[in-house]
């Protein structure tokens, strides 16, 4: 009687264990934080001030409720002034552009949105129809070409980089980052102010030395799994224990915000690694 009884508690335990390992995992990967960040620069037009720019980023066409009804409600919330997505909006082993549409048909009318690609798209050989779809809601696709957004007579520029992968011929000759180097120093200004979006957080340097004030990017997932105290286990593209996983990053003149993202790709959960939407507010 004693060995039985052992045993069903054994069995209760276990259940309760997976049971609360599966409401964890849930709601790690379902619940939205909005992470909002204050960004003051002396180039910053005044007209410019309290602009808000929400970013979304590695969506990989995620489903956050009927109709992403979950994630837009988060977004409007935030009220932004402008929308900047930084890469992977699909995912190219699973490819659904309409689920990603179902939200991009959605934010367009909550503010303009700016576009740039990531490795998913450069791998998923859709891009052609990714970009299409993008432009025919009225989405600015932002390869490797700016902006100038205007208030009144004053101005600020955006640009964006098509992602280094459109460059790659294969993985053991890499990436020559001679062509994206020469455009970001072809178009950056040192007197105006500067927001770059791009996929790649690893490519600091390169935004430092081009001296671009503000940067958005994605990429890493935050880690994807994320030890408290520690940060990211591992990133694409710098193994284990980025520098680079989350949050804000000053270096020299150029400050890079980077979002822990919305989805997932090989590896399927995030562990303490909520999925996120970025706030920036501008200041002077």
């Amino acid at each position: 009687m004693k060995v039985i009884k052992n045993r069903k508690r054994a069995v209760i335990i276990t259940l309760v264990l997976l049971i609360g390992s599966c409401l964890f995992l849930y709601y790690e990967n379902n619940s939205i934080v909005i992470s909002k960040y204050s960004y003051t620069n002396e180039k910053i037009p005044s007209s410019f001030k309290n602009l808000k720019i929400l970013q979304i980023s590695d969506f990989h066409n995620a489903q956050f409720g009927k109709n992403q009804s979950l994630v837009v409600k988060k977004i409007k919330q935030c009220e932004p002034d402008i929308i900047v997505i930084t890469g992977d909006l699909i995912d190219r082993r699973r490819y659904d552009l309409e689920k990603s549409m179902d939200l991009v048909k959605q934010i367009v009318d909550i503010a303009p949105v700016y576009y740039v690609s990531g490795n998913h798209e450069a791998w998923s050989g859709h891009y052609d129809e990714i970009k299409k779809a993008l432009l025919s809601e009225n989405v600015k696709v932002l390869d490797n070409d700016s902006v100038d957004i205007q208030k009144g007579e004053d101005s600020i520029t955006l640009i964006g980089v098509k992602d280094p992968d459109f460059l790659t011929s294969n993985y053991i000759e890499g990436t020559d980052y001679s062509e994206l180097e020469k455009y970001l120093e072809s178009v950056s200004k040192d007197n105006d102010f500067e927001i770059l979006l791009s996929h790649r957080p690893e490519l600091m340097w390169l935004y430092k030395k081009c001296k671009v004030d503000l940067v958005f990017t994605g990429h890493v997932h935050g880690g994807q799994i994320r030890l408290p105290f520690v940060g990211g286990i591992i990133g694409p593209d710098q193994g284990f224990f980025p520098k680079y996983d989350s949050g804000e990053f000053v270096e020299e003149d150029t400050t890079m915000i980077l979002s822990r993202g919305l989805g997932n790709s090989v590896f399927p959960f995030r562990i303490f690694n909520r999925p996120e939407l970025v706030l920036v507010e501008l200041g002077k």
